[in-house]
């Protein structure tokens, strides 16, 4: 057993002799093996070959399925790249938005404390009392465009809503164009640091506000960027799939990478 082993790997003649010999016996093999063979020769021959054909039929189908699989991973594997690479700029968004609103909680909070310095020199001289002034209609016209005023150029700083002004030239909300100009400058004062105070709050809310959504995009962008190495491992794991932009691997946010299929040359 030894010799015949010896020749046939050392000596290509009697090999491809052996080789020969078994694909001419093969049909009466497939005969012998089939006790109907032996009677219906023909009709034994006709099966096998139906076999032979319905085993390659199905290997092709089973190939084709792979194939097809493979290439709804390298598809979802892409578009979960593609996702993570959006999910990353969305993130640099929302940081650019939560800087710029507490760079705005530091502009309201230094507006809102010179107002309300504002308010306390006020109050503090209306200890002196209020100077006596003729009480005609010219005294009365020059306080109410006192008032008019300031409240107007109290709304241009954004120190005062736009309704305030609607409130003082209708004389409502507090403020009354008949009181002495230094009383009236109490009143602005004190209504410019509350809604500065109100403005203020209103930005911590917004900031707090865009960090809670910069930190969800944060989490989405790393969930994402987890799915793609998921989906990328998974796709190298197909044989009949290779990954290759140059002999570089597939990495999340290199779009130069691309998926080409190939035959991996195994059934």
């Amino acid at each position: 057993m030894n010799l015949l082993a010896e020749m046939l790997l050392n000596e290509p003649a009697p090999m491809a002799i052996w080789a020969a010999l078994m694909l001419l016996t093969l049909p009466a093999l497939v005969v012998l093996a089939n006790p109907d063979g032996v009677r219906n020769p023909g009709t034994a021959l006709l099966e096998a070959a139906n076999f032979v054909r319905r085993t390659r039929r199905r290997r092709a189908e089973r190939r084709a399925a792979e194939s097809a699989e493979a290439q709804a991973a390298v598809r979802y594997a892409l578009e979960v790249r593609v996702a993570a690479a959006q999910a990353a700029e969305a993130v640099e968004r929302w940081q650019a938005h939560w800087r710029a609103a507490a760079d705005r909680v530091d502009a309201t909070w230094a507006a809102f404390r010179a107002a309300d310095a504002r308010r306390a020199r006020s109050r503090e001289t209306t200890a002196f009392g209020t100077p006596r002034t003729p009480q005609d209609p010219a005294e009365y016209a020059a306080r109410e465009h006192f008032l008019h005023e300031g409240v107007r150029a109290a709304v241009s700083r954004a120190e005062l809503p736009m309704s305030a002004l609607a409130d003082a030239l209708a004389g409502r909300a507090g403020w009354d164009p008949r009181r002495h100009p230094a009383e009236q400058e109490v009143v602005l004062d004190r209504a410019r640091a509350e809604h500065l105070e109100r403005v203020y709050r209103s930005a911590i809310e917004a900031e707090r506000a865009a960090w809670h959504d910069t930190q969800l995009a944060r989490r989405g962008r790393d969930s994402l960027r987890r799915e793609a190495v998921t989906a990328e491992s998974r796709v190298a794991t197909w044989p009949i799939f290779i990954m290759a932009a140059g002999d570089l691997p597939l990495t999340v946010g290199n779009g130069a990478h691309r998926l080409f299929p190939a035959h991996s040359g195994n059934g």
